[in-house]
């Protein structure tokens, strides 16, 4: 056991127009700390906000923890400076828990993910990249195998996704696409639509010791006939929405053991092609001929005690507390800078 410091992004705090997303992190890092104590660690909490990072820096190299549990996911209001806070623990020889600098960079910029996949030679639908309103002018969107599926490039969590972003021609794809632009300020990707599952594959650990959770899948069967099967922001963050009631994680069912084995092959392979370690999910959708696609690659998934990857412990047999040990063993077992 160790001395743990748990770091959380705390530049949300004083900001009354923050989405749950955002001020969720407090919560969760409460909930680790708990849990890192009760399996016999001596854990602090530290929050971050983006000016007050050289004072954290200092705070933690004076203190000299065993390991830091990093949720550090944004700095100064934007989720694309996570990257920043592991490259800082990595400069100060600090061991952290999750992905490093690299990782995290290419995992949040998703076309970059992209093209590490299709490098790698991973499955993942084809895509568009929209870097700004001028590039919606492109003839080659009106030939596009629709439907097709727009998110944000620099986003997780589901922010900017509704029922528009599922697009069934050029004109909604154009017209999704500049409101999206012009809301985020960023680029937007655009990838054709997978009709099928949508599973989602959760890894902790590292080399020899890397293992996979019970497979977990969106059960679609409350949603409203002609509502799009998609994981909206609002079926992750508003209890009250009818995406949140109609997209539930429950355990793989009907699934051959073929497909069990190819969905894990393709996320150990993203696991693989994105450097991760530690802990991740990979969250993919299977056509109707049985082919796994890559959508979305996930370093440190949240793991607040309702999330989908605690979910999946549990079917495995993990308590809460054991999940969390578990993710810290890993990284204080592994080379720090590996």
């Amino acid at each position: 056991m160790g001395r743990v410091i748990v770091l959380y992004n705390t530049d949300y705090d004083d900001d009354p127009t923050a989405a749950v997303d955002a001020t969720s992190v407090e919560s969760s890092a409460r909930s680790i700390q708990e849990a890192l104590v009760a399996g016999g660690h001596t854990a602090e909490l530290v929050g971050l906000q983006g000016h007050e990072v050289f004072d954290v820096l200092s705070r933690l190299r004076s203190s000299a923890p065993d390991l830091v549990f990093n949720l550090c996911e944004s700095m100064a209001g934007d989720a694309r400076n996570e990257p920043t806070m592991a490259g800082l623990l990595d400069l100060f020889a600090l061991r952290y828990t999750g992905a490093d600098l690299p990782a995290l960079a290419a995992c949040l910029h998703k076309r970059r993910s992209k093209d590490i996949l299709l490098g790698r030679g991973i499955p993942t639908p084809p895509h568009r990249f929209l870097s700004k309103a001028s590039d919606l002018d492109d003839a080659v969107l009106d030939s596009l195998d629709y439907p097709w599926f727009l998110k944000l490039a620099h986003e997780d969590a589901s922010i900017g996704i509704t029922e528009a972003n599922l697009v069934h021609d050029a004109a909604a794809l154009r017209t999704r696409a500049r409101a999206m632009i012009a809301e985020y300020e960023q680029p937007v990707l655009a990838e054709r639509y997978i009709d099928g599952r949508e599973i989602n594959v959760t890894l902790i650990g590292n080399g020899t010791d890397l293992a996979m959770l019970p497979l977990h899948e969106i059960d679609f069967g409350a949603m409203p006939p002609g509502r799009p099967r998609i994981v909206s922001y609002a079926a992750k963050w508003d209890e009250a929405h009818v995406d949140y009631a109609g997209t539930k994680s429950v355990p793989l069912r009907d699934a051959s053991a073929g497909l069990i084995a190819v969905c894990e092959r393709v996320a150990r392979a993203a696991w693989d092609a994105h450097g991760l370690r530690d802990y991740a999910r990979v969250d993919l959708r299977v056509d109707n001929a049985g082919r796994p696609w890559v959508i979305d690659v996930n370093p440190n998934p949240d793991i607040s005690p309702d999330a989908g990857v605690v979910r999946a412990a549990a079917v495995a047999g993990m308590t809460y507390v054991q999940l969390v040990q578990k993710i810290a063993a890993a990284a204080m077992k592994r080379p720090a800078r590996v």
